[in-house]
């Protein structure tokens, strides 16, 4: 008896290990800049369209030759809105204007909260995210579904965090600005999945 159940046993054992390395990982993309590189992980697990489009971004190599160039930093003005986040994309990348805008996936219904790191589309109105996203800096509730960043309530597309390189995020997030704008934006040389 006690060598059929350690038989069973060692089945099971090898059964779930088997399971455990079948299991897909996220896939981990990397953004390279003169300035050193940032690795995300993108949560395909969680939010599929969102993930997906960012993906298929990065293997049509769309986002090659963007830039981050937005930095929305919290002031001491009345708008009891704070919002920190660092923006990058392909805005005044030529041949991007064809990218279609993909639909909205909430934070509602992908359970990913807009935290220190998350990775999300910028947008307009819902369903209208194409090529442009933010990295947040520090938490940023008012993004998630429900948030009052927009009067829609409907929030942004959280779909990925960043692993590796967050210090430079803060480094790219506190360069010179004017307004909004970084002066000088900095370039994305390439982004490539790992």
């Amino acid at each position: 008896m006690k060598s059929i159940l350690k038989n069973i046993s060692g089945v099971l054992a090898f059964i779930l290990v088997i399971g455990t390395s079948c299991q897909k990982k996220n896939p981990v993309i990397e953004i390279q800049t003169p300035k050193g590189n940032i690795q995300v992980e993108l949560y395909i697990d969680k939010a599929p369209i969102t993930a997906g489009n960012f993906l298929n971004l990065v293997k049509n190599h769309v986002l090659d030759g963007g830039s981050f160039y937005r930095t929305v930093r919290s002031t001491a003005d009345a708008n009891p809105i704070k919002i920190e986040v660092l923006q990058g994309g392909t805005q005044g990348k030529e041949g991007v204007a064809d990218v279609k805008p993909i639909s909205h996936e909430t934070t509602k219904m992908t359970g990913i909260k807009h935290l220190d790191g998350v990775i999300s589309m910028a947008r307009s109105t819902p369903g209208s995210a194409r090529s442009e996203f933010f990295i947040c800096m520090g938490n940023q509730p008012e993004l998630d579904f429900g948030g009052r960043r927009n009067p829609d309530g409907q929030g942004f597309a959280a779909f990925g965090k960043v692993i590796s390189g967050m210090d430079l995020v803060n480094v790219i997030f506190s360069g010179p600005a004017v307004g909004q704008k970084l002066d000088p934006p900095v370039r994305i040389y390439k982004v490539i999945v790992l």
